[in-house]
């Protein structure tokens, strides 16, 4: 099962020109506990090569919700920037399979 199979939806943008944020947003109370369960830090610090130290991770319960903020591998507008509004992030989290529970 792929996260992005199940939660109602993934974004990602800037969060300024240094820091990248992602929103899981899991639609149902159900789906949050299970995300929030199964999607670790490790996991996400990972995928994006980062240290785990560099991510932050915010669970907001009220909104069904599971955030990650991480620093941008370089800055928004940057020569070497291939993603100037920071939009694909999203892509590979949804794409990260979740072992079935």
């Amino acid at each position: 099962m792929l996260l992005g199979d199940i939660v109602s939806e993934i974004r990602s943008k800037n969060a300024g020109p240094f820091w990248v944020t992602i929103d899981v947003f899991c639609g149902d109370t159900n789906t949050y506990e299970k995300v929030r369960s199964l999607l670790g830090k490790e996991s996400v610090a990972t995928l994006y090569q980062i240290p785990e130290s560099q991510l932050q991770r915010y669970d907001i319960e009220n909104l069904h919700v599971v955030k990650f903020s991480f620093p941008r591998p370089v800055g928004q507008g940057s020569l070497l920037d291939r993603d100037m509004h920071g939009a694909q992030y999203s892509i590979l989290l949804s794409e990260l399979p979740l072992a079935p529970s």
